[in-house]
């Protein structure tokens, strides 16, 4: 077995990982405000003067699984106000569009195991522009783009830095550690690196008083002296490197509730450094944090490396094998990749895909947020929090979070989203089906899961209600461990289902305003998709009814039939579960249909597409007739059964002829059951035939859904006809916009009215190939509507598919499209070749916006990418 399989097999192997956060200011957990303003509790600026609560930050960072030891990189070019620690984005009052980092860093590589990490840090030689960037943000509206960090010109000529920084670890707790500067430019410049080792503050806020020390009494050495720790020195391999040092602890002249009884605070080094004073640092080099102090001088053109090794060894040559055990961890990486991808065609493809492995990987991150501590504060750290106004979380007071977690972005996002981490797993299963497994249990134990069966959504508001794809995501990863692993995991599927049971029922008892089988939600992940708030109360008791809240419900029964009939062929007492979900799906589809009520449906004949319904308390109801990808997502309610599976189930069959025979009207609004597909199989679907050829037409049209770049979350119809509503006196209108919102509507940084999003294509492409796999060349589309052209479903799949590859892959002028046409990006050689998976794409464009780095879910493209198996 490959050596990095092989470590997989070992837990240990991820002890250590990349699991620091690159932004832990502005976050709810920081916040102790009495007005819940995470936002303008903590700032950039404070984070270098303020010891953190709940969990750490800096660059390229590193820590163990339960982070008490961390390592990350700061620098210095001698003209910034201060060292950069972290990097630097604008707050969600600061930015046009919101929150945004405004830093250019690209991850480059990744092994599961952490056993090899690579990514570069364009740092700019000239003042970090941080004033130009927070007023030119502010002065521009909504209807303008972002200021980039690439507008200011500070990239001009090659004047920076590229710093790569990169892990080797020779064993599960012996790391390597590589950094390399290379200066772009044409001219010498100066350049301060603080390789830096802290301890997470877990002294000051009164349950322990033990605190570990950092000490160095020989240049190129620093002792870590920790009760828990295996790690005992940090290395230079310089042996003349001096270390400064400091404590992680806030400092009271900056920070106002900064008690301490330290003398030497968490900005310790950056005020010596930059500010010249003396006395911040600890002359008797000891303390809880602390840096290397390489202070050099790179020449136009060329690179210096320094390396550095975390070890559990006392040893007089610590890097005797340093550079063997790099090279050969990095060889590790690539025949591990290189298997995996044998089977891709382009190079392109590889690097695409390899790069975006390297993304998710790299955005693990250790999450720490005791609920029940964080509401009332702790004994030393008070929470004034006004609860007769509104406070965050009250009602998950059993959340307790101290576990190592994908995130979406750790700049931008860096807390836990569920809808985002189900699709997260799916790519992960490819390179880590052990860690995908274990993130979909994590979400579903007790300390998770509310007493009351609801998923926690994310920080800002657990209560938020996400689809519910954790079902579809479980059985995907199931199948995927079990294809490349030879063996099925039923105690992680039957384990998931087990508590899906509690979710499922909280979905029915809480989101099922009449009892009718129809479900709303509120946003439902999809922000400003509607014409209005979709949480927004109605006078005298109208509601709106949801396509894609009762869609994903019946998607979800789907899965969870799917998954009861997979346990039940290991043990037959799942076969009444499967009944069960079957049944609870057929009157979901029913209700789709009329509500319940016999008035409107969801569907509306006139033009073959589903819509939200506003139900009114006289009876009568509104279809809003807006074309968005609502009404697609009753696509993604579909199953094939293949008939060999219904003999070895044949109480589930039996039952299923039962219901199917007696009551017609439920089987005539799915599918034609007893019509066999191809190879004896059995379709499960909301849509029948000529309903789905109808909502296909719409999606396959250009000027509606189909873009060059996948499919859009709204009809492009409405850029030159917007669409009108009017309710209670007030005037809703929606406007086709292809990329950021022209509005502070619901937050005004995420926009779902025109752009790309790849989760939703994602499951577009895989319902597509679904139903092929039951009518194969008996279905088939005009494609694109318009063309002439007539195609079989698995040939649209595979043509979205390349469209949403097209995002990231070069055009005949050397154009990614993600880089929005920014020939620096685009076309310069120490630029062209990187990568970023942004939150969402231009729907004209392909441009990428929002989170830069959110790899999560558009790390999908690493899946449609893989060839399929047969």
């Amino acid at each position: 077995m490959m050596p990095e399989k092989e470590r997989l097999r070992d837990e240990k192997w991820k002890k250590w990982g990349p699991y620091v956060s690159n932004r832990q200011w502005g976050t709810v957990r920081e916040d102790y405000s009495h007005n819940g303003n995470a936002w303008g509790y903590t700032n950039y600026d404070d984070a270098m003067s303020r010891a953190y609560r709940w969990s750490e930050d800096g660059i390229a960072g590193i820590s163990d699984s339960k982070q008490r030891l961390c390592f990350s990189f700061a620098f210095w070019n001698k003209k910034d106000k201060m060292i950069k620690e972290r990097f630097f984005g604008l707050s969600n009052y600061q930015g046009n569009h919101g929150e945004d980092v405004k830093e250019i860093y690209y991850y480059l590589d990744n092994t599961p195991s952490h056993s090899y990490m690579k990514m570069v840090y364009k740092y700019p030689i000239n003042a970090f522009p941080y004033d130009e960037l927070i007023h030119e943000n502010g002065r521009r509206s909504k209807t303008q783009a972002e200021f980039e960090i690439t507008d200011t010109g500070i990239f001009n000529r090659n004047q920076y830095f590229d710093i790569f920084i990169e892990y080797a670890k020779i064993n599960h707790d012996d790391l390597l550690i590589r950094v390399t500067a290379c200066n772009r430019s044409d001219k010498k410049a100066p350049l301060v690196i603080l390789p830096t080792i802290w301890y997470r503050n877990n002294w000051k806020w009164g349950y322990g008083t033990y605190r570990p020390k950092l000490k160095s009494s020989v240049n190129g050495i620093i002792d870590i002296e920790h009760d828990s720790i295996g790690l005992k020195k940090l290395y230079s391999r310089n042996p003349d490197t001096e270390a400064l040092f400091c404590d992680n602890e806030s400092n009271p002249e900056v920070i106002s509730n900064g008690n301490s009884d330290a003398k030497y605070f968490k900005d310790g080094i950056n005020n010596f450094l930059v500010k010249g004073q003396q006395d911040s640092i600890n002359p008797e080099k000891s303390g809880t944090k602390a840096s290397f102090f390489i202070d050099t001088e790179i020449e136009a053109g060329e690179s210096k490396t320094f390396d550095f090794r975390l070890s559990p060894h006392e040893m007089e040559n610590a890097f005797f094998d340093f550079d063997e055990i790099f090279s050969l961890r990095k060889q590790e990486a690539d025949d591990f990749y290189g298997e995996l991808q044998a089977e891709i065609e382009t190079e392109e493809e590889k690097s695409i895909q390899r790069l975006a492995f390297a993304g998710l990987l790299w955005n693990k991150q250790f999450y720490h947020y005791a609920v029940s501590k964080w509401l009332k504060g702790d004994p030393k750290h008070e929470a004034p929090r006004n609860f007769d106004h509104y406070v965050r979380n009250t009602e998950w007071e059993h959340m307790q979070n101290k576990d190592v977690i994908s995130m979406p972005d750790k700049w931008e996002y860096p807390w836990f989203a569920t809808w985002d981490l189900a699709f997260h797993c799916v790519p992960f299963a490819l390179i880590d089906a052990g860690f995908a497994k274990h993130q979909l249990k994590l979400l579903t134990k007790e300390w998770y899961l509310h007493p009351n069966g609801q998923l926690p959504a994310y920080e800002w508001d657990f209560s938020d209600v996400n689809p519910p794809v954790h079902a579809w995501s479980t059985f995907r990863v199931f199948k995927i461990d079990e294809k490349i692993n030879g063996k099925a995991d039923i105690p992680f599927l039957e384990s998931v289902f087990q508590k899906l049971l509690l979710n499922f029922t909280w979905w029915v008892n809480r989101k099922d305003k009449r009892g009718n089988n129809v479900f709303g939600g509120g946003f439902l992940g999809l922000d400003n998709i509607g014409a209005f708030d979709r949480n927004m109360q109605f006078k005298n008791g109208a509601h709106l009814e949801q396509a894609d809240g009762t869609s994903w419900m019946a998607m979800f029964a789907l899965n969870m039939m799917r998954i009861a009939m997979e346990l039940a062929l290991y043990n037959p007492v799942y076969e009444d579960m499967a009944i069960k979900f079957f049944e609870h799906y057929l009157y979901i589809a029913e209700a789709m249909e009329n509500l319940g009520e016999g008035i409107h449906g969801l569907w509306n004949e006139e033009d073959g597409f589903f819509y939200d319904v506003l139900q009114l308390n006289n009876g009568e109801s509104i279809s809003l007739k807006l074309r968005s990808i609502v009404g697609l997502i009753p696509m993604f309610a579909v199953e094939i059964i293949e008939h060999d599976i219904l003999e070895k189930l044949p109480n589930f069959r039996a039952r299923m002829q039962w219901v199917l025979k007696n009551r017609p009207e439920l089987a005539n609004l799915v599918s034609h059951w007893e019509v066999e597909g191809k190879g004896g199989k059995h379709l499960i679907s909301i849509l029948r035939k000529t309903r789905l050829k109808r909502v296909l037409q719409r999606m396959s049209d250009p000027n509606e859904f189909l873009s060059e770049y996948g499919i859009r979350s709204m009809s492009k119809f409405y850029e030159k006809h917007p669409f009108h509503f009017s309710t209670d006196d007030q005037e809703f209108v929606v406007k086709y916009l292809p990329a950021e919102s022209d509005s502070s509507m619901f937050g005004g940084n995420s926009n779902w009215r025109g752009p790309i999003w790849f989760p939703i294509n994602f499951l577009i492409v895989e319902s597509l190939q679904r139903y092929h796999y039951y009518y194969g060349e008996s279905m088939q589309i005009e494609y694109p509507t318009g063309s002439g052209e007539m195609r079989n479903l698995n040939f649209v799949a595979e043509d979205l598919s390349q469209r949403l590859k097209a995002i990231f892959m070069k055009d005949e002028n050397g154009n990614r499209p993600f880089n929005g046409g920014n020939d620096l990006l685009n076309h310069n050689e120490f630029f062209r070749d990187y990568m970023m998976f942004h939150e969402y794409f231009n729907g004209d464009t392909g441009q990428g916006i929002g989170a830069s780095h959110q790899c999560g879910w558009t790390a999908t493209v690493a899946k449609l990418i893989q060839p399929r198996w047969k």
